[in-house]
């Protein structure tokens, strides 16, 4: 096989396997050495793929320079306007703003018929009751998840206890009345939810658990969907 067509078949198994793909199931498959691989993962990099992920840990392909821009269709053009109202409604200022600006900026790349949709859409969102407002900078939070760095903040539990936590921040997820951190806790060493409202005085750290977070996440996802009580000590992991 030329290392043309071996790079395009990487290509194809990294868009049809899901994420993360490990290096030795890739080599595998292939019926090639570890070692090329790696090489072939780094020479698709270089060709423009944006692949997350290292060697143990697993690939996911996060964008594709080989496939052209996506079009969307009436219904998707609703549900995109229809998220980014919400966000803009439930968000805090800085998502809000983002999600304006993303409906401006969609609204400038679509053909005119669809324009038209996207600005006069049937959908909307409107919410009466406000959330609490987070005590802490959420967009400094979202970046060090991103970053997959350890954060530390006070918290005050809906006891009322205070306590000072270190934990490994893995997505907030929003609910019907509260936003909640998903995260590794330090303290209790196992996964716990925080309630933004109730943190203050965020910290961001340097110390790093690249590239962990998605598996982790993941993890704790599971874990809640089998049973939304075990991983709170009994109690609901979002109260």
């Amino acid at each position: 096989m030329s290392r043309t067509a071996r790079l395009f078949q990487l290509m194809q198994a990294l868009r049809q396997s899901a994420p993360p793909v490990r290096a030795e199931n890739l080599a595998g498959e292939m019926q090639v050495s570890l070692r090329t691989i790696y090489r072939d993962i780094d020479s698709l990099r270089d060709l423009g793929a944006v692949i997350d992920g290292e060697a143990g840990f697993g690939y996911t392909l996060i964008e594709d320079a080989t496939l052209p821009p996506l079009g969307f269709d009436d219904e998707e053009i609703e549900a995109l306007v229809l998220g980014l109202r919400e966000v803009g409604q439930t968000g805090d200022p800085s998502l809000a703003e983002a999600a304006k600006r993303a409906l401006s900026k969609l609204k400038g790349r679509l053909p005119p018929s669809q324009s038209h949709r996207l600005e006069h859409a049937v959908l909307s969102a409107r919410r009466f009751r406000e959330r609490p407002k987070p005590g802490i900078d959420p967009r400094a939070l979202r970046r060090a998840a991103w970053d997959e760095v350890s954060v530390a903040f006070a918290y005050v539990d809906k006891e009322g206890h205070a306590t000072k936590r270190s934990v490994d921040p893995l997505g907030i997820t929003a609910l019907d009345e509260v936003q909640c951190l998903l995260a590794y806790c330090h303290l209790r060493q196992d996964y716990r939810s925080f309630r933004l409202d109730r943190m203050r005085d965020l910290e961001v750290s340097g110390d790093s658990f690249r590239p962990k977070r998605v598996p982790m996440l993941r993890e704790f996802i599971e874990r809640i969907r089998n049973d939304p009580f075990a991983s709170a000590n009994s109690r609901n992991p979002f109260a």
